[in-house]
């Protein structure tokens, strides 16, 4: 040790490590940890770590105290890892929460598939069809006495080709292809025939 440490009373982490009976391994993670302060000192044109030996010994026995009584016993860095677990935890509890409430409404039946609403879509645009698609044929047949057969067909006819195109593109615009939606119509219709037929 030179002589200038000796003045300042600053000693190695060996001399530190000696005197507290661990090893300087021990003295860096007391260090790191903020239990005991280094002083930077140079020594030789490098930057070298020492100890003020009285402010040591004074912090050291102070954590020992505290560590005792379970006052502290834990870093700064272990508190915030502590505080970031337990908010870990606290938001984990309320997910699990809101899980067990969605779960909850779903077996109520406040919730439905999707699949169910792509049949419902396809039942009520099937149904919307005919009812569409049969308003020519009625309202012709209402002003059949006033419109000459000829006239009444080809009004038929137009409108029967503006309902049809307007149809279709509520289907293009919905969730399911045209594709889809047309086997889903195709299923129901089935189905529908296979009812009527029982």
């Amino acid at each position: 040790m030179g002589e200038a440490d000796k003045k300042k009373n600053l000693y190695e982490p060996r001399e530190i490590a000696q005197l507290f009976h661990f090893s300087r391994r021990r003295v860096e993670q007391l260090t790191a940890d903020g239990v005991i302060d280094a002083v930077l000192v140079k020594v030789k044109g490098r930057e070298v770590r020492r100890y003020d030996l009285v402010p040591t010994v004074e912090k050291y026995v102070q954590y020992l105290s505290e560590k005792a009584y379970g006052k502290a016993g834990r870093s700064e860095k272990a508190l915030g890892l502590q505080e970031q677990k337990l908010e870990a935890e606290i938001a984990l509890k309320e997910s699990q929460g809101e899980l067990h409430r969605l779960k909850t409404q779903i077996a109520a039946g406040e919730y439905i598939s999707i699949e169910e609403v792509k049949i419902d879509y396809a039942k009520f645009f099937l149904v919307f069809k005919k009812f569409a698609m049969s308003l020519p044929a009625r309202i012709c047949g209402l002003v059949s006495g006033q419109l000459e057969p000829i006239e009444a067909r080809r009004i038929e006819k137009e409108m029967s080709g503006e309902i049809a195109a307007l149809l279709n593109s509520f289907v293009v615009a919905g969730v399911a292809e045209p594709k889809k939606v047309k086997g889903i119509l195709d299923a129901e219709k089935q189905k529908v025939a296979e009812e009527v037929s029982d």
